[in-house]
């Protein structure tokens, strides 16, 4: 539809093309930890739910509400979003206008592996207590990621510069210390195991086996360093491999099984959980 309006009827055609716009969503996933993401709503788009990486977004039109950390937020056009790991958030618009977005999905095992060199020590991962506001760092780091694309040496450009720019937005100003020891090949040896196991349960056993460390030895460091449990870590890279699936128009029993649920019923309930969808709402929005 034609941008171009009467002075009588604009408005009313202006706010007729807003509410006919379907909403919809896009998503392109590098495997290395980073994910683009973005999506326009006209309402409702999100329950409850959270993520295993950080989720760093640029408002592009609208106003993007949602509550998060026990408060209800709202962002508008030119408005950085900081939402941490593991942190329960939901979404919907802010206004009748609807509102479009773009969101990086970060690995906090890549924020963890920069902020360790920028420190030369092994650090805190970074937290952001502005969930809203015009970091001007961040909005060019997600701007300059949507226009470079997932290219490998531009993803580890894109992870330094939110490195940089979550380490600086940190009140204490430079990256705190680990208060234990990590060790650090042992949680490598561990996630790598998840990304590569991404059809089945894994047990304790073979974390322990894997690791060397002992299953709740293993379950407080990969916290520190991962900023999740290992459990969660796992169902998301299921998970990730569901939404594949999905991506590619798999029935949702299908899609289940083999990402190592018992059932569509347990598959949904995990879905939502961590997306604020159902599989079949994603499905259909991805297709849109």
């Amino acid at each position: 539809m034609s941008d171009k309006q009467s002075r009588s009827t604009g408005r009313g055609i202006e706010r007729s093309c807003r509410q006919s716009r379907r909403d919809w969503f896009r998503s392109t996933n590098s495997g290395a930890g980073v994910e683009l993401f973005e999506a326009w709503f006209g309402g409702y788009a999100y329950d409850r739910h959270r993520h295993d990486t950080y989720a760093i977004g640029l408002t592009d039109t609208g106003v993007q509400a949602f509550n998060y950390r026990g408060a209800a937020h709202a962002s508008t056009a030119g408005k950085v979003i900081v939402l941490h790991p593991d942190e329960a958030h939901d979404g919907q618009a802010g206004s009748d206008e609807g509102f479009g977005y773009r969101m990086l999905y970060v690995s906090p095992a890549r924020i963890f592996e920069a902020v360790r060199l920028i420190s030369g020590r092994a650090a805190a991962l970074p937290f952001v207590p502005d969930v809203v506001s015009t970091n001007p760092k961040l909005s060019q780091a997600i701007q300059t990621a949507f226009h470079n694309g997932l290219e490998p040496l531009a993803i580890d450009s894109l992870i330094l510069e939110l490195a940089e720019a979550l380490v600086s937005s940190d009140p204490s100003s430079r990256p705190r210390p680990v208060p234990r020891v990590l060790d650090l090949a042992a949680l490598e040896r561990a996630r790598q195991f998840f990304d590569t196991e991404r059809d089945r349960v894994v047990t304790s056993s073979e974390l322990e086996a894997i690791t060397g460390l002992t299953r709740y030895d293993l379950a407080r460091q990969f916290r520190w360093a991962f900023a999740t449990s290992p459990y969660r870590y796992s169902l998301g890279r299921r998970l990730d491999s569901a939404r594949e699936g999905l991506n590619n128009r798999r029935p949702i029993v299908e899609v289940a099984l083999d990402a190592g649920f018992a059932d569509q019923a347990h598959f949904t309930r995990m879905f939502k959980s961590a997306y604020g969808l159902t599989p079949a709402r994603y499905a259909s929005l991805h297709a849109s």
